[in-house]
């Protein structure tokens, strides 16, 4: 345990450091949200990576490789389409556009995309930036006490507690350049770390054949590729759900925000190269963790569930813990906690440009100067941390079997399904109106809840909804009726768009 201890304490000493550091380089509003707009192709690219997996990436999708099998490939596939079209189509006119605008958060590009003559635009995204974000923190606090719970035996409230005010406290002063900072060193070691295990589990694996026969043996539905289920139209749906998580890279504000901050396009273009990289190898091997794990350490017959836990989300922490010495334990319970942060410390800094900038400056006090804004940043900062600790507790109280991978998909599939139809339309298709505009938006935001609460729990459709999940179909009628009301409500042509 003293080893352990140890390296997080030498982790977290380094997250501070980096927030110190940081705090030298905040001059004002624009160095606090998106560091001056001189961030490095490395750092965007590790950052908007870090940010976009999460524990999710370490406990979410290793578990559901180890219940799903290689049908869990395809969540690779989606988030590789996803990372590809955003970096290669949409971030350089994303970036020529903010930087014409001076934007330096989402709202104030919508505002300087449609020209609005009143605040509702600006309103209706911050809003819905505010709420999902908060659900999206929640669950990445909710990931950070089970990482603690499992790893370190430590009570799961202490534990995220603990986590909470760590990443609470390097942003707090930091601001962006300290969640960018700590991404890179974070992202670095999630990449390194998830690379090492399966090749260190694989030498615990007789031959290919071996391991093959073993999935077979245990369950030989882990080894289709067009899913588990005995229904053909339940596997397409299960496929679309598992690639459609994707659709999240196409304008979420959490990522789009490191398009606004990087030096230029030439960054851009370099950037794409390594967010490549890491989301193909370290989604590839999360999965693979999941299949490797399940030929090791479950037997036929087994309940998964009973043996890796709930979503089977421990089965990475079984096989760090089987497979390595402990000194190496310690970094891998470090690794999990960067997943975790490196998503956590983004979202806040998004959140609280929301209420800051995009409520409070914009609407009601254009006269604050910026050295006001920032303290007052840190502080809604603050606030917004602290509802979600609250709102974390809430669910782990109220939902003790609720799944990392699912918690972690509703807040990103929320933000997601809001932003990605407005940001797409208003970069490629020159009539889309305002009203339009909040009429995506709206609808994205709407229909989440609405698949998921409503949708989900029927009879008959229900069950493929359920494996669809929410972000395809809100995201498709998002774009739907921004298509529809800026037909019947027209604006002006932007002529930057």
């Amino acid at each position: 345990m003293f080893t352990k201890l140890l390296i997080l304490g030498i982790y977290f000493a380094i997250l501070f450091l980096i927030g110190i550091l940081a705090s030298r380089r905040v001059k004002g509003l624009s160095d606090y949200y998106v560091g001056g707009k001189q961030v490095g192709y490395w750092a965007a690219a590790f950052s908007a990576r870090a940010t976009g997996e999460s524990g999710w990436l370490l406990l979410g999708l290793t578990g559901m490789g180890a219940l799903a099998g290689v049908s869990a490939y395809w969540v690779v596939v989606g988030e590789l389409l996803g990372v590809y079209l955003s970096w290669t189509y949409m971030a350089k006119p994303f970036k020529r556009m903010t930087d014409a605008y001076g934007a330096i958060t989402i709202p104030d590009f919508l505002e300087g995309r449609f020209k609005p003559k009143t605040h509702l635009l600006r309103s209706v995204a911050a809003t819905a930036l505010s709420v999902f974000v908060i659900i999206y923190v929640s669950a990445q606090i909710d990931t950070t006490g089970k990482a603690f719970e499992s790893l370190l035996g430590m009570n799961y409230f202490t534990g995220a507690l603990v986590g909470f005010g760590i990443v609470l406290s390097y942003i707090f002063i930091g601001g962006f350049l300290a969640a960018v900072w700590s991404d890179l060193f974070q992202g670095l070691m999630m990449f390194f770390g998830l690379l090492l295990l399966p090749i260190v589990a694989w030498m615990h694996v007789d031959s290919t054949g071996a391991f093959v026969e073993g999935l077979r043996a245990i369950d030989p539905r882990l080894l289709q590729i067009w899913g588990t289920s005995d229904s053909a139209w339940m596997n397409l749906f299960t496929i679309l759900g598992f690639t459609m998580i994707g659709l999240g890279f196409l304008g979420s504000p959490q990522i789009y925000v490191r398009f606004i901050s990087i030096k230029n396009e030439e960054e851009i273009t370099k950037g794409r190269r390594v967010a490549l990289v890491f989301t193909l190898l370290t989604d590839a091997a999360a999965v693979s963790i999941g299949l490797l794990g399940r030929f090791l350490f479950s037997n036929v017959g087994d309940d998964p569930i009973a043996v890796f836990g709930t979503g089977a989300e421990n089965v990475l922490i079984m096989m760090v813990e089987n497979l390595l010495p402990l000194t190496l334990i310690g970094l891998y319970i470090a690794i999990v906690l960067s997943a975790i942060m490196s998503t956590i410390d983004s979202l806040l800094i998004v959140a609280s440009s929301a209420i800051t900038r995009d409520f409070y400056q914009k609407i009601f006090r254009p006269d604050l100067d910026g050295s006001t804004l920032t303290r007052l940043s840190r502080l809604v900062t603050l606030g917004m941390a602290l509802f979600a600790l609250a709102l974390s507790f809430t669910v782990a109280v109220l939902s003790p079997d609720r799944t990392v991978f699912w918690f972690v998909i509703f807040g990103w599939s929320g933000i997601a399904a809001t932003f990605c139809p407005v940001t797409i339309l208003a970069l490629f298709w020159k009539p889309y109106s305002e009203k339009g505009a909040i009429a995506s938006m709206v609808t994205g935001f709407l229909c989440v809840p609405f698949f998921k609460f409503v949708v989900q729990p029927m009879e008959g459709i229900g069950p493929a909804f359920e494996q669809l999940d929410v972000l395809a179909p809100s995201f498709l009628l998002a774009m739907v009726a921004g298509w529809v009301f800026t037909k019947l409500y027209p604006g002006t042509v932007d002529p930057a768009g």
